[in-house]
């Protein structure tokens, strides 16, 4: 187990590093910079200032000397200061974090809770009315957007109770209840969605198993519905919902964009967006390698639940 597990960190550090210089790279491929920026608003460029400009944020520097730079900073707990607001990014990042971390974990909760059961029940009632009714609702779930169903939700909530959500982010420190009914709104809209393609990736790995020569001796041998299903089939069907399950977190990190925006939460991916239209370099290398490390380490987790849920995996590496 501990080779397993030494394996897996060697490939998530090296590909954390491999992930690092594509970030960068990509940036620098982007025309224009933060000062080309705040010329182009000012509406005219002063060569002398431009160049006192380059060389106070340091982007007059070789690129390999900023990369160097950047990871020295990431080593020594050093973000940066922000090109825009002249800032810490790590002051400015901070506050970001959690509100994109937790609607991300509510989503998450959501779409298992809706989207296991559903396809359990779905693939054990094969073919039958429940298992169709199961399967236009996940695949409605697939078919609509996240933040689609969220301005749904919202306008619902306006015409029958006459009643709107928070538009300004509540700290569950000033008002718990204001801010669960705040997050539970958008994390009900983004776990349908992700409720969905975990029902039938759920209902088609149960239905395999369901199949398999070990499932119709335990049926030959008189056990009961719930002993197959649940002790047999499900432990052997669940390797692929995990795998879904951990890549659905780890999408959702950098995937909430429109949705934080209808719902006005200041989250991760919304700001990430405005730091990308400033190139604000520090700011946005730092929130897309935080969304490389979620996807990296969600990764890792999922590899090291293989060990757990199947120690064939483990033993074979």
């Amino acid at each position: 187990m501990k080779t397993y597990i030494a394996q897996r960190l060697g490939i998530a550090v090296l590909t954390l590093f491999g992930m690092s210089i594509v970030i960068f790279v990509l940036l620098r491929l982007a025309p224009g910079d933060i000062v080309d920026v705040l010329f182009s608003a000012a509406g005219y460029v002063n060569p002398e200032e431009k160049q006192a400009i380059l060389q106070e944020l340091g982007l007059d520097k070789p690129y390999w000397q900023q990369y160097l730079d950047w990871l020295r900073q990431i080593v020594s707990g050093d973000l940066g200061k922000s090109y825009r607001y002249d800032l810490p990014a790590w002051q400015i990042i901070k506050p970001l974090v959690p509100v994109t971390v937790e609607l991300a974990i509510l989503s998450t909760i959501v779409s298992v809770l809706l989207g296991v059961p559903a396809g359990i029940v779905s693939a054990i009632r094969q073919d039958s009315t429940l298992d169709y009714v199961m399967r236009v609702v996940s695949l409605a779930g697939l078919s609509m957007p996240s933040f689609w169903l969220g301005m749904v939700i919202i306008l619902a909530l306006v015409s029958w109770l006459a009643w709107i959500p928070p538009l300004i982010y509540v700290s569950p420190r000033e008002n718990l209840w204001l801010h669960a009914v705040q997050f539970l709104l958008p994390a009900l809209a983004v776990g349908y969605r992700s409720s969905a393609l975990i029902m039938r990736i759920t209902r088609s790995s149960m239905l395999e198993v369901l199949r398999e020569d070990y499932i119709r001796t335990a049926w030959a041998k008189g056990q009961n519905e719930r002993a197959v299903v649940w002790r047999h089939a499900l432990k052997n069907a669940v390797l692929p919902v995990v795998t879904v399950i951990g890549i659905e977190f780890a999408f959702l990190i950098g995937g909430l964009v429109v949705t934080e925006t209808v719902f006005n939460l200041p989250g991760v991916a919304r700001f990430l967006v405005e730091a990308i239209l400033w190139r604000d370099y520090p700011v946005v290398q730092n929130l897309v390698m935080f969304i490389a490390i979620v996807v990296i380490l969600s990764n890792l987790a999922v590899d090291l639940l293989y060990g757990v849920l199947d120690p064939r995996v483990r033993y074979a590496s």
